[in-house]
């Protein structure tokens, strides 16, 4: 009978709790007014605008605005292998390399504050958070769990960044409403076509509560989506007309500036 009694009061106890003691589950939702960009020869750097919304948020964390939100647009992946070149006895020769696996062809992040103000440094690395761990990540030969740079993904990082294939815009993840919020990515002029991967992050004073994900298929149009789809379908007579196009460019340029 004791049990009983005691069973029903604890019943009674969590039915009195007020809404805000008990556990609350965050979410929210990501929407793009397109899932295809499309690029061609006047393409020049852009914005991609994503819309979202924070679902049963905490009043009172919305108030001191302790809510972050991380959105990250991952280009294909593929191998690449970096070289080191130095002159030996006037010629360039190779080094070493270094292999990266898989490694997203461009990667533009936006956030509301700096990464390191919105999660620790090991949670960032975990989620792939930031264009330096990206790089990290696919690095095949050096496993650090500080996440250390050595001198071959510092100058992949430093290629990308140059490039403009990798980009972070702090600050351009802005609430517009109370619950409302609006992302701006950095979309470079050479964004390869294909495949690419949109992740967003919730966080709730430097912890993960959600992530949501999309896809964004990049192609190209016009005359640059003519001669790709034409190399793509016809290889040995493209690259012919490759080889003839550079012969009679040659020759005219010849005839062009011979000095008689």
């Amino acid at each position: 009978m004791t049990w009983r009694v005691t069973l029903a009061a604890m019943l009674l106890l969590t039915l009195a709790l007020p809404a805000n003691a008990q556990t609350r589950v965050e979410g929210f939702e990501i929407g793009l007014s397109s899932d295809t960009v499309t690029v061609g020869s006047s393409f020049g750097s852009s914005r991609l605008v994503v819309f979202g919304a924070l679902d049963n948020a905490d009043q009172r964390v919305l108030r001191q605005g302790r809510y972050d939100i991380v959105v990250v647009l991952e280009g294909p992946r593929r191998d690449v292998v970096i070289r080191e070149r130095d002159r030996f006895l006037g010629v360039w020769i190779n080094r070493g390399s270094e292999d990266f696996n898989r490694l997203a062809q461009s990667y533009a992040l936006a956030s509301t504050r700096p990464l390191r103000d919105i999660a620790p440094a090991s949670v960032l690395r975990q989620l792939t958070i930031g264009a330096q761990n990206e790089v990290l990540r696919a690095q095949q030969s050096v496993e650090s769990s500080e996440g250390q740079v050595d001198a071959y993904a510092a100058a992949m990082l430093r290629l990308k960044t140059q490039s403009g294939l990798y980009t972070e815009s702090i600050g351009t993840v802005e609430f517009v409403s109370q619950t409302l919020f609006r992302a701006a990515l950095v979309l470079s002029p050479d964004l390869p076509v294909g495949r690419h991967l949109l992740r967003a992050y919730l966080f709730r004073e430097g912890q993960l509560i959600r992530e949501r994900s999309d896809e964004i298929w990049v192609r190209k149009t016009g005359f640059d989506n003519e001669v790709s789809v034409f190399a793509a379908n016809y290889g040995v007579l493209y690259g012919l007309m490759a080889v003839l196009l550079a012969v009679v460019t040659g020759w005219f340029g010849r005839l062009l500036f011979r000095r008689d």
